[in-house]
């Protein structure tokens, strides 16, 4: 699979995990890594910090989802390196 095939896959699991959850209230960063925070609301300093893990890493794509959006699709940030 390629990025673009990985990461539709994993943002039709955050919906699934939102809708399971029943709504806002996590933050998970997907990465090959996955970092889970416990925070109020979105930051972009998580795209620095993916970008940078990605960079270490040697990696192209990492999705920030913030599960404290009323939609989770409004939650995901593509941070990509080297695409």
């Amino acid at each position: 699979m390629n990025e673009n095939e990985i990461s539709k896959h994993i943002v039709e699991s955050a919906i699934e995990v939102h809708r399971t959850l029943g709504g806002p209230g996590l933050l998970v960063e997907k990465l090959v890594i996955v970092e889970v925070k416990a925070i109020t609301e979105h930051n972009p300093v998580f795209e620095s910090q993916a970008l940078t893990y990605l960079r270490l890493l040697d990696l192209r794509l990492a999705l920030v989802i913030n599960f404290g959006e009323k939609l989770v699709k409004d939650g995901i940030h593509r941070v990509v390196n080297k695409l």
